[in-house]
């Protein structure tokens, strides 16, 4: 067995706001046809899609669109950390790749609303079921202090 080290996908996805999925241009729904969305979020150019079995990201840069697809079942670790205005999503990948997505400008609903989606992530990456009412929270996009 070879191990080969690989960089980041990219340096940071800074996202600044929740979108909402009724949005999502109709090349990012084929990615995502049969699975439901929990949460999207954006940064001025590029979007990311949590899914129920994967995550989506969609760099857009200048002269080029890269997309990243990365199923849950690949991701061996995930961190969050709670800063005052932000907080940091940390994937960390089988193939030794790691992922950070960067949430700025984020009020108590923000840091709320993030903390139920790493619940359901991490509980999906573990093999077990999330919790239900965490997922329809999600999924119906009413997150209440």
């Amino acid at each position: 067995m070879s191990y080969s080290s690989f960089k980041n996908i990219k340096a940071s996805f800074k996202f600044s706001q929740a979108f909402d999925k009724k949005d999502l241009p109709a090349y990012a729904i084929q990615y995502i046809k049969s699975e439901t969305v929990l949460a999207v979020y954006k940064t001025e150019r590029d979007f990311g899609i949590f899914t129920d079995k994967k995550l989506v990201l969609f760099d857009n840069g200048k002269n080029r669109k890269q997309i990243y697809t990365i199923p849950y079942k690949s991701i061996s670790m995930l961190s969050v950390c709670f800063l005052d205005d932000s907080s940091e999503l940390t994937l960390f990948i089988d193939s030794g790749c790691s992922i950070n997505l960067m949430f700025v400008d984020m009020y108590p609903k923000d840091k709320l609303r993030l903390r139920v989606l790493y619940n359901c992530v991490d509980k999906i990456i573990s093999g077990e079921k999330p919790i239900k009412e965490d997922m329809e929270s999600l999924i119906n996009n009413k997150i209440n202090l």
